[in-house]
């Protein structure tokens, strides 16, 4: 007995060598992302990006009204992380942003990733305070995160207008970066009526009509999506790109060559999501087509890790989950569609083609 205690406690004991990074890295994890939520909604990276030149810590704090201290302070962290750079002036530390900081985390850059921050900041990392609750009941937590009922999920979703606007500029911002890649991952230039369900912003009808010339959009999204999209989002400029007003469950769709459900499955369950499917099947074109845009699993699920975790963050937020292309193409296949295909991008979405038979 005394023998076996022995193995037992060298077996469980670790190595005086042995220093847990790995994990102690990702107990951190939140204050990197705070790092880079505060410094955005600071406005760090546009000063330093409409100053066009370094600009000391002092400087800073006095363009953006914060105290020395706490500037000196994430500055310092936003260099440790790579986002600026840094220079010595006589003894001066002077600071600059890094390419991909001018890029994506500042406002003005066409590929900005300010508005999905600020989003990320502000309505996600809220939800994720009750991820441990989110898994025990499995339901979402909008109410406790905001006090408002969650069963309606675009009610919570869009629970005011100022909401509602966040959420278009986060899905602007997504499509913006990977919106071409998934709209091209196929060859859809045999298309010529899109229907885009759920299409919000018009992000990803733009790049629909910039990659396929000779293609029309219709956007078919709730009716208050459709005025703030057109009072924001799509001008007139956009001649090929219309709207319908709708509730894609509950009214007819209009009759289409393709459908784009970019991000829309993911917020579902099973059941809803043939019920969607299905609809669509029914208003679609002999010889028309369906196209998924979603994060795709691993077929096992071992993997991709931002997959995975945005299937905890569908827990938190929505109904739904992430899934593996197998399990798109079942609920395609209930729904009727046949010769399922799905391209990987190399980016965070993916795409899955099922067809109508002619």
């Amino acid at each position: 007995m005394a023998e076996r205690q022995e193995v037992g406690l060298s077996e469980g004991t670790p190595a005086a060598d042995m220093y847990p990074r790995k994990i102690l890295e990702y107990m951190e994890g939140f204050l990197v992302s705070k790092v880079v939520f505060s410094s955005c909604e600071l406005g760090v990276f546009d000063l330093l990006l409409s100053a066009e030149r370094p600009l000391s810590a002092e400087e800073i704090s006095q363009a953006i009204g914060a105290s020395l201290d706490g500037i000196q302070r994430l500055l310092a962290a936003c260099t440790g992380l790579k986002l600026l750079n840094t220079l010595q002036d006589n003894g001066q530390v002077l600071y600059s942003n890094t390419e991909q900081a001018s890029v994506y985390l500042t406002r003005s850059s066409p590929l900005s990733l300010y508005q999905s921050i600020q989003y990320s900041s502000r309505t996600i990392y809220l939800c994720w305070h009750h991820l441990t609750d989110a898994v025990r009941e499995g339901r979402n937590q909008y109410e406790k995160a905001f006090g408002v009922n969650s069963k309606d999920l675009f009610q919570a979703l869009y629970r005011s207008d100022e909401e509602m606007v966040k959420f278009m500029q986060l899905m602007n911002s997504i499509w913006n970066i990977c919106g071409k890649d998934v709209v091209t991952a196929f060859d859809l230039s045999s298309f010529k009526v899109i229907c885009d369900l759920g299409g919000c912003s018009g992000a990803l009808a733009k790049q629909c009509t910039s990659a396929y010339p000779e293609c029309t959009v219709t956007i078919f999204d709730l009716p208050k999506v459709v005025c703030t999209s057109r009072e924001h989002f799509v001008t007139e400029a956009d001649q090929r790109i219309s709207f319908h007003e709708g509730d894609f469950f509950k009214d007819p769709l209009p009759e289409g060559d393709l459908y784009i459900l970019a991000r829309i499955l993911h917020d579902w369950t099973d059941e809803r999501c043939v019920e969607l499917l299905s609809k669509v099947y029914k208003a679609c074109k002999p010889g028309g087509a369906v196209l998924l845009v979603e994060a795709l699993l691993y077929e096992d699920g071992s993997g991709p890790l931002t997959v995975q975790l945005y299937s905890l963050n569908m827990l938190v937020q929505t109904e739904g989950r992430e899934r593996t292309a197998a399990q798109y193409a079942t609920l395609l296949t209930a729904a009727g569609f046949s010769n399922i295909q799905h391209r990987l991008t190399g980016k965070i979405y993916d795409a899955v083609l099922g067809n109508k038979e002619a």
